[in-house]
């Protein structure tokens, strides 16, 4: 008992994460494309000559802990704030506490986490103080700064991209926890590594299921992959619906797809309902891929895209996504032809740049005396009354002459599409040139 108190009370424990963080570039886990000697970020650190920059990667890659170890080896003030709970006032205060230290000598680095989560006005606020030398401005975001950051902005950073850990990275976390406990982690190699495979590349997400298992893990315990999976739950996939994750999962189906990779396409679609997508959504871009990558090659995709759309409109989820599934395998094994998203193009562009062009009289109604007196209908030949069931006669305007837009591939059911129009170009050479009959 000490003087004043009744009770000697203990400071609680620091979180391992805190414990762990690392005070040193070489303490740090992967990432050795920016880390490595001779690497961007090492070179800078190395030089002296800091400048203002956006780290984009996602979660638990380590974009805070550089930002910290940065601050401390070039000797900057370090000030954290996060765009989702800071706002105008915030920034205010951090830029004028910065200019102060400025004029006592001393560097401000101002690290703002989650910054595309800034609007347009707010990020043009940070541009005059990154400009004059304030602050050395180092933000973090798991979004493409392309489509979320200002251009202006991102004129005067660099953009370094971290990536997810690998294995190699999350086992030094894992051996770095175990040194920090001071005890193995009680879980069995199966164990071991059913817990990498839920960190999915995020160290930070790692540290904390760690710490967890040190807390459950009774006396001599060692927990296998299936206590592993109860103790700590299966982790969701990290994908936004609405943001680049979305973009780029639906791109990988689609490309997939267009590859004839049946089995690529039903992972990424799986990732996609996985991770929350709506599949209406995902039965719209089937169905888009069905009349753009497939087309005529096998005309009974459009319908089983209709058909799977409709099936899963009547039974919901989970019951249908087997539909969804069906329709991925379909549309992945289907003949492709891209001849009917040409020729459309073609038609369109032809469309533009004609005009209005009227149609030949010939195919022109002719309701009223006048207009077949001035010639409308004049000529024209009923192709049902022909022989072949084709009368080779001419139906571009007259001004704009024969065009050739539609052009079947040699795959799937365009063979025999390709077969017919080689026979009609055939009998129109003929019917025109007057050897028709023989």
């Amino acid at each position: 008992m000490t003087d004043g108190f009744l009770f000697e009370t203990e400071a609680p424990e620091r979180p391992l994460a805190d414990r762990m963080r690392p005070e040193t570039l070489d303490e740090v886990a992967g990432q050795e494309h920016l880390l490595g000697p001779g690497m961007p970020l090492r070179k800078m650190i190395d030089s002296g000559k800091i400048f203002s920059f956006i780290l984009w990667g996602p979660p638990g890659c380590g974009k805070t802990t550089l930002a910290r170890i940065l601050a401390r080896c070039s000797k900057l003030h370090f000030v954290a704030l996060s765009a989702v709970f800071s706002g105008v006032a915030d920034l205010r205060k951090a830029f004028d506490e910065a200019a102060r230290r400025r004029e006592n000598g001393e560097g401000t680095l101002l690290f703002v986490d989650e910054i595309h989560r800034f609007n347009r006005a707010q990020q043009d606020g940070f541009l005059p103080y990154v400009e004059n030398g304030t602050v050395v401005l180092v933000g973090a975001t798991t979004e493409n700064p392309s489509f979320e950051l200002n251009s202006a902005l991102l004129s005067r950073c660099k953009v370094f991209i971290l990536n997810p850990l690998d294995g190699k990275a999350l086992e030094e976390i894992l051996a770095r926890a175990e040194k920090v406990m001071e005890r193995p982690l009680p879980v069995t190699p199966e164990g071991r590594a059913r817990l990498l495979e839920f960190a999915d590349g995020d160290g930070r997400y790692l540290i904390n299921m760690i710490e967890s298992i040190y807390a459950l893990a009774g006396d001599g315990e060692l927990l296998g992959p299936d206590e592993v999976t109860r103790s700590l739950q299966q982790r969701a996939p990290i994908y936004d619906k609405d943001r680049e994750g979305h973009y780029n999962l639906i791109s990988a189906l689609h490309k997939s797809l267009r590859g004839s990779d049946t089995d690529a396409a039903l992972y990424w679609a799986a990732r996609m309902i996985q991770g929350g997508e709506d599949p209406l959504y995902l039965l719209r871009r089937l169905t888009r891929f069905a009349a753009e990558d497939v087309g005529l090659a096998d005309p009974m995709a459009l319908q089983l895209a209709i058909a799977a759309w409709d099936t899963y409109e009547r039974l919901g989820s989970p019951e249908g996504e087997l539909a969804i599934a069906e329709l991925v395998i379909f549309l992945g094994t289907a003949p492709k032809s891209n001849a009917t998203y040409t020729a459309w193009n073609r038609a369109m562009r032809c469309a533009r740049e004609s005009g209005s062009l009227t149609p030949p009289a010939h195919i022109l109604n002719a309701p009223t005396k006048l207009m077949k007196e001035i010639g409308y209908g004049a000529g024209y030949q009923y192709d049902h009354d022909t022989p072949e069931g084709f009368s080779g006669q001419n139906y571009f305007p007259e001004k704009l002459g024969r065009r050739s837009f539609y052009k079947p591939v040699d795959r799937g059911f365009e063979r025999e599409i390709a077969r017919r129009l080689a026979y009609w170009e055939k009998l129109r050479a003929e019917k025109n040139s007057g050897t028709s009959g023989t």
